[in-house]
């Protein structure tokens, strides 16, 4: 069973710093493109990041400059670094993982709770 589990998140005051982490466990890491999401309540989830296999990156607007998506493949681990964090940030924050075309496949973490407050 393939298993993505975030940690890292928690509350910051407004203008703080938080690294998310999430770890991936039988997959093949490497070939899939990870991406970051978040839902804050009653709102859709939407894509915050996201790093494909090669290393090429893409950010929503609302966090460009901010926020930092990497990947270490040899801890199958992917980061998400947010600076300057906002209270409009504050939402479950969802690892993803989704597979090359040839496979299919997609697979979501549980999620972990950012709050930004002061």
């Amino acid at each position: 069973q393939v298993q993505l589990v975030e940690s890292g998140g928690g509350l910051v005051q407004p203008g703080g710093s938080l690294r998310l982490s999430c770890a991936a466990s039988r997959i093949i890491f490497s070939i899939y493109t990870m991406g970051w999401y978040r839902q804050a309540p009653g709102k859709q989830r939407e894509l915050v990041a996201a790093i494909t296999s090669g290393g090429s990156t893409n950010y929503a607007d609302s966090v460009k400059g901010r926020f930092t998506i990497s990947r270490d493949n040899a801890k199958n681990t992917v980061y998400l670094q947010m600076n300057n964090l906002k209270p409009e940030d504050t939402a479950v924050y969802y690892c993803n993982a989704d597979g090359p075309g040839w496979r299919n496949d997609n697979y979501w973490g549980q999620g972990t709770q950012v709050t930004v407050s002061s």
